[in-house]
């Protein structure tokens, strides 16, 4: 027996609504755009027959009726950081979905460690933008840039780090302590009750999704495994070479160093020093953010486990929440939560 061709359900228009209601065409436009002038029973008449078919507004097709459009910035860091070149990539696919929804991306690209910086480019921002987002540095100049930009009618999106007492609207990102609990589970499990000292190496401090980590991190570290004692937190500015001299350091000095939980990148940098030290397979390393390289790492069991936010999402994530705050439309908290992913060599995806 042949199958049936799938058939297509038509979207209900305007036009059906119409008929439904027993209304004119203009009539159901008023109502659909909350407009004044329809009796109230004719309003619930239009309303029953929006519900019966399931009429759903085209509102890319109302916003260039109207010759509407909107811009935003995305405010991404400068350098070489693997996650953040994904991150990239991911925002320049979602700018070409959104240019069909009548919005429009522009990537900036700032060294979002310096506080100065990052300042004067959100001050600097063009008036013709009516959204922003950024990877947030949480520094009272960058909070104070931020509300300049809410005072003034643009809508502020926090990117990955936030910066949580600022006017920005919404935060797109994992739950940062929640990770940082996770990645000392996984090092007292891995560690299975051995004694010694494990090094936190993070980016910077000052940004607050290393330092939620690093919380979250000590928290579980110090409460449930007290053979481990976690030594001071480094700061590689997720430069590779930087990153690589504190490992090397740090392997050099503690003889009893069992483990490293890497908050931020540079982790080319912690993978050369291991391997450099012959310690690789001694040394328990998890780290955040799947890459080309981690996901190398992984396999050739340099690295032990990998803590991934997926950047594909959040970069959706943020444009869906701008467009719908600029269109007046509601988000839908669930489809916005971004999950933290745990990957091991045996689940690569």
């Amino acid at each position: 027996m042949t199958a049936a061709a799938p058939q297509q359900v038509a979207r209900a228009t305007l036009e059906d609504v119409a008929r439904a209601a027993g209304v004119s065409l203009a009539t159901v436009d008023r109502v659909v755009n909350r407009r004044d002038g329809v009796r109230a029973k004719t309003v619930a008449r239009v309303e029953a027959a929006v519900a019966k078919l399931g009429y759903r507004a085209d509102v890319a097709a109302a916003r260039l009726a109207r010759g509407q459009s909107f811009r935003f910035a995305f405010v991404l860091p400068t350098g070489s950081n693997s996650f953040m070149t994904n991150l990239t990539e991911q925002v320049q696919r979602t700018a070409e979905w959104l240019a069909g929804q009548r919005g429009f991306i522009d990537i900036l690209h700032v060294d979002v460690f310096d506080p100065d910086v990052l300042a004067s480019a959100l001050e600097g921002l063009s008036p013709a933008y009516q959204g922003v987002a950024v990877i947030a540095l949480d520094h009272p100049r960058v909070r104070a840039a931020i509300d300049e930009l809410a005072a003034r009618g643009v809508v502020v999106v926090t990117l990955v780090s936030d910066a949580p007492s600022s006017r920005r609207l919404h935060f797109v990102g994992i739950d940062n302590p929640a990770a940082g609990r996770t990645a000392a589970t996984l090092m007292g499990r891995f560690l299975a009750g051995q004694q010694g000292t494990v090094a936190v190496i993070a980016g910077s401090l000052a940004l607050r999704d290393h330092t939620e980590r690093h919380y979250g991190f000590h928290q579980i570290l110090s409460s449930e495994y007290p053979n481990l004692t976690a030594l001071p937190a480094l700061e590689g500015r997720d430069d590779s070479e930087r990153t690589r001299e504190l490992t090397a350091a740090l392997l050099s000095r503690h003889a009893d160093l069992r483990g490293i939980y890497c908050c931020g990148a540079g982790n080319r940098g912690i993978a050369d020093a291991l391997e450099a030290s012959g310690r690789a397979r001694d040394v328990v390393w998890i780290t955040h953010e799947l890459t080309q390289y981690t996901r190398r790492f992984l396999v050739h069991g340099t690295l032990d486990a990998i803590i991934n936010q997926d950047p594909g999402h959040e970069a959706r994530s943020a444009a869906r929440v701008l467009l719908a705050h600029c269109s007046g439309e509601p988000i839908s908290p669930d489809q916005e939560r971004i999950r933290i992913d745990i990957f091991l060599r045996d689940n690569l995806p």
